[in-house]
């Protein structure tokens, strides 16, 4: 199995949004709260601009995330978006954390871009780092 370089990030609703220096990297939304519609699709435009070329969408509004990231892709792209730079995305409203890690884990893949890196975007009143990455190393 390949390698992926994990992160965590822990953002409140409605908090700025940080640079991030990842490569092309595979973002898991973890929503455990819901947020304004506004700081959504704030969000969604800085993940694509990060360079998120995948997203798997899990909890509070997660379809409306996918939608958010699918919208922001083709805005950043004057909606002719490049192989490499497509974005892909996905929503778990139906299923448990842990499958969607499994998911991202051992079957996540770009058709146009390898993406060695893997960001766990929680958005949550408040961190849970530890368990979060124990549970994605665990699947």
């Amino acid at each position: 199995m390949h390698n992926k370089t994990l992160s965590y990030l822990h953002l409140p609703p409605g908090a700025d949004l940080p640079a991030l220096a990842l490569p092309p990297f595979t973002a898991i939304l973890v929503a455990d709260t819901d947020v304004d519609e506004l700081w959504m699709f704030d969000a969604a435009r800085w993940l694509v601009a990060c360079g998120c070329r995948y997203l798997l969408a899990w909890g509070a509004d997660c379809e409306a995330w996918r939608d958010a990231i699918d919208d922001a892709a083709l805005e950043a792209h004057d909606y002719d978006v490049p192989d490499e730079s497509k974005v892909l995305s996905t929503s778990h409203e139906d299923e448990d954390l842990e499958e969607v890690f499994w998911f991202a884990r051992h079957r996540a893949a770009h058709p146009h871009a390898l993406l060695d890196a893997v960001l766990i975007l929680h958005i949550a009143e408040q961190p849970a780092r530890e368990r979060m990455m124990a549970a994605y190393a665990q699947a």
